[in-house]
């Protein structure tokens, strides 16, 4: 059975239900992804030179960005290394919602 678009869409969807993160961050992103716009804030904070399509490979790319950030959020604080930073987490959460609102738009027939 080969997997379709529509599929990998769906899939990367789910798995984003399945992200638990603290209300205030979520509520805070939610908040701002009313402001987002893609061809700014994408590349700046993917850190790109040109902003990339929409699609399964952006999402996927932006959820293991969110990850490594909830990482440095939830580790001891004693450890070293970089330091948390609410706001950037906050930026790639937006981007999130942003472009998983898109997606699922995409998806939607």
């Amino acid at each position: 059975m080969s997997c379709t678009p529509r599929d990998s869409i769906l899939m990367v969807l789910s798995e984003l239900t399945a992200i638990r993160r603290p209300q205030l961050l979520m509520r805070t992103a939610r908040h701002g992804a009313m402001d987002y716009v893609r061809e700014t804030d994408l590349r700046r904070i993917l850190r790109l030179p040109a902003t990339p399509a929409p699609g399964v490979a952006t999402l996927r790319h932006l959820i293991a960005l969110e990850a490594q950030h909830d990482d440095l959020r939830t580790r001891a604080p004693h450890e070293a290394g970089n330091p948390w930073r609410a706001p950037r987490h906050v930026e790639v959460l937006i981007a999130l919602i942003a472009e998983a609102r898109l997606l699922a738009q995409a998806a939607t027939p």
